[in-house]
């Protein structure tokens, strides 16, 4: 049972600081921490439909098995404890 703990903290970190990373490569809509960093400036370079797509459909999946592995990592933890 702790090889399945430490595999999904594991996992939790890497889904963490890809979540994080996708999110940043997200076009920004406008007026938001994206301008701050030069996203206003480049809105004409913009990526196309397809791979905007692509990208939250990947983002979508990451944020899914994130929570995921959140909630079975709770789930040990707590009928881990009454044991």
């Amino acid at each position: 049972m702790d090889a399945l703990k430490i595999a999904l903290q594991i996992v939790l970190g890497l889904t963490s600081l890809l979540l994080t990373l996708l999110i940043l490569l997200h076009k920004g809509r406008g007026g938001g921490m994206s301008d701050m960093f030069g996203g206003g400036m480049s809105s004409s370079l913009g990526s196309s439909g397809v791979a905007e797509r692509n990208l939250n459909r990947f983002t979508v999946v990451l944020g899914l098995t994130w929570g995921a592995v959140i909630v079975a990592l709770g789930l040990i933890l707590r009928f881990s404890a009454e044991s």
